[in-house]
């Protein structure tokens, strides 16, 4: 029997060897392409800090829908940090990382991402008009790749000059937080000025472009002297509201916000759709899209509740006075 050298046999079995090798490590690596989960992009125009509620009821909502982070999705997450001019930069960036579906939660940022994109999904969360904005055709057929959850604000933002005068009787002014760089803020300050004019009080709006005007402005109100401070819906406002609490306490003015999150804070009042609810269902659409939706064929939503908060012990420290009727329709009392 012809005897075959060890060197001679490892000659002949190496390409074979090392072919094989190859081909599994292609198919291994080819696997893991194909599973790859798919990326959702948060464009978001905050802080990590300010946006940390609304993140995890997002991402409690994706779970509630069987959707686990780092398993059947990634986040990619990008923040304006209150910057709007940063917008255009942050959605180039995400979109060249090819997501499967955008988030945004401001009209700007929403705009922007129509331009850099007509084709990668777009979902928006907390806007006011989406239709009147332009973001949308309308809100049961919205058109091309933008859909989301819109707040009403315009339906509801005359309430908190109602909310003033019943919690207020002698109020005769009210400051209005607004920012210029909001499209909605003008009409919104409309709805406001004209129901504070028709009940006799004088209305003025007081501009924040960035948090480093906030200081600026605050100072300006603190010389106006209001009876009220009133909050246009915003997301940079949202973000900031410990700051804004805590200026509205020190000047001993009862302030009214959009959001929940105001009150907790430390704010008088607070009347409008929760925004961690919309951000939880939210997840519902991002889930629908990954499974092969449309935007186009997505309605918008709009909240079907309105909760109204009141804070006692600022009431109290304010040295007011809630009328009882106002208290027994409260969805919630901080005491």
């Amino acid at each position: 029997m012809k005897q075959v050298r060890i060197s001679e046999f490892d000659f002949r079995i190496w390409p074979k060897l090392i072919l094989t090798v190859v081909a599994l490590i292609l198919l291994v690596a080819a696997s893991s392409w194909a599973q790859a989960p798919p990326r959702v992009a948060w464009m978001w125009s905050g802080t990590v800090e300010g946006t940390a509620t609304v993140r995890e009821a997002f991402l409690t909502g994706m779970r509630e829908n069987g959707m686990v982070e780092g398993m059947q999705y990634v986040l990619l997450e990008r923040y304006a940090e209150g910057k709007y001019d940063r917008f255009p930069a942050l959605a180039d960036e995400l979109v060249k990382r090819d997501p499967a579906v955008l988030m945004v939660n401001t009209i700007a940022a929403v705009r922007v991402v129509q331009q850099a994109t007509k084709v990668v999904p777009i979902v928006f969360v907390h806007v006011s008009d989406p239709v009147g904005s332009g973001l949308v055709a309308s809100l049961a057929r919205p058109g091309g790749n933008t859909t989301g959850l819109a707040n009403q604000a315009e339906d509801v933002i005359e309430k908190y000059v109602e909310l003033a005068r019943e919690a207020l009787p002698h109020t005769s002014r009210i400051a209005a937080l607004v920012n210029p760089s909001n499209p909605t803020h003008p009409k919104l300050f409309g709805l406001v000025s004209a129901s504070a004019s028709a009940a006799g009080i004088a209305a003025r709006a007081f501009e924040v472009r960035s948090p480093e005007e906030f200081e600026g402005t605050f100072g300006e109100i603190a010389r106006y002297r209001p009876d009220a401070l009133l909050g246009v819906p915003e997301a940079m406002f949202f973000d900031q509201r410990e700051r804004i609490c805590s200026f509205a306490a020190r000047q001993r003015i009862p302030a009214i916000f959009p959001q929940a999150d105001f009150v907790t804070s430390g704010c008088l009042m607070s009347y409008a759709s929760s925004r961690s609810g919309l951000h939880r269902r939210s997840a519902l659409f991002v889930k629908k899209i990954l499974a092969g939706a449309k935007p186009a064929d997505l309605p918008v939503e709009q909240p079907a509740k309105f909760d109204l908060l009141i804070n006692l012990k600022t009431a109290k420290a304010l040295g007011l006075t809630i009328p009882p009727s106002l208290l027994m329709r409260a969805d919630q009392v901080i005491e």
